[in-house]
């Protein structure tokens, strides 16, 4: 997506949120989308199982460091 076409799916996203008893699953490797949308969970996935579960902070962390940690530990 471009930083328009990012911005209305994040709005259309964050509307639906706000909605009593509704939830987004939200898989992505596109980190840029997070500026618009604050995930509640951050869940890293390798080889199908959760290799670490979090807040909003680990988007950030797993943005700054990337995620050799996690694909090199299961080598």
């Amino acid at each position: 997506l471009d930083i328009d076409a990012l911005k209305i799916v994040s709005e259309g996203v964050n509307r639906f949120r706000a909605q009593e008893g509704k939830g987004v699953l939200l898989i992505t490797h596109y980190t840029r989308i997070l500026r618009y949308i604050t995930p509640d969970y951050v869940h890293v996935f390798v080889n199908g199982k959760i290799a670490e579960q979090g807040g909003p902070e680990l988007a950030e962390q797993l943005e700054a460091e990337g995620y050799d940690k996690y694909v090199n530990a299961t080598v």
